[in-house]
């Protein structure tokens, strides 16, 4: 179902029903919008700004699409004031097809390196429309467990870390896993030496994440 919003949803504070996801305008008639019917309640504001989708009062998403990442760096810039204007957490959706491929190494490095955001690459709305209520879900979850717990969003952002960190180059699901239980987040992981990193996942992969994260 979608509606259009009549409760707060500035900047800080925002008010997502519980259940709801509050979308950007912009997106009616599209087919994430589509795909979220009757999957989620979602509702609809003009004035979200930067902002794609909040999923939750905390919780907000961007989405960089094909299109975005072959016009130029304005995306850059959209992702640079999302981070800055926001003290909301953002999760980073990124179209990953073969056009928009050879952008997306430079992309994961800015928004997982550099702004310290969660990645998620997507291959279309369709697979994004399936993560956002995956994650939706998750925060139901956690609301129904405890809502007043501070686990609340590390529940929903480790495994969206733990996927971004499947995309370093000579790291799968296992080494992904065993990085995240040594060194606890991609910003210990960045500090670390080739020789910690050895430690982990040996020497051959241990080179290629450290080239990548340097470099």
């Amino acid at each position: 179902m979608t509606t259009k919003a009549n409760f707060p949803v500035a900047a800080g504070s925002i008010v997502v029903p519980y259940g709801h996801v509050i979308g950007n305008e912009k997106w009616r008639g599209s087919e994430i919008a589509q795909r979220l019917q009757g999957k989620i309640r979602l509702i609809f504001e003009d004035d979200l700004g930067l902002v794609d989708f909040h999923i939750s009062n905390r919780i907000s998403i961007l989405y960089i699409s094909e299109a975005d990442l072959v016009a130029g760096d304005e995306f850059k810039r959209r992702l640079v004031r999302f981070r800055n204007a926001s003290s909301l957490g953002g999760i980073i959706i990124v179209e990953k097809t073969q056009i928009s491929d050879q952008y997306f190494l430079a992309v994961q490095k800015l928004v997982v390196l550099e702004l310290g955001m969660v990645l998620l690459p997507v291959a279309n709305q369709g697979e994004a429309s399936q993560l956002i209520i995956q994650l939706v879900r998750e925060q139901s979850k956690d609301h129904s467990s405890n809502p007043f717990l501070p686990k609340q969003r590390s529940q929903l952002v480790e495994p969206s870390v733990f996927q971004t960190v499947q995309h370093i180059p000579g790291v799968g699901k296992t080494k992904a896993l065993l990085l995240l239980q040594q060194f606890g987040s991609i910003h210990q992981l960045c500090n670390a030496s080739v020789e910690e990193l050895e430690l982990v996942v040996g020497q051959t992969a241990a080179q290629q994440i450290y080239t990548f994260l340097g470099s």
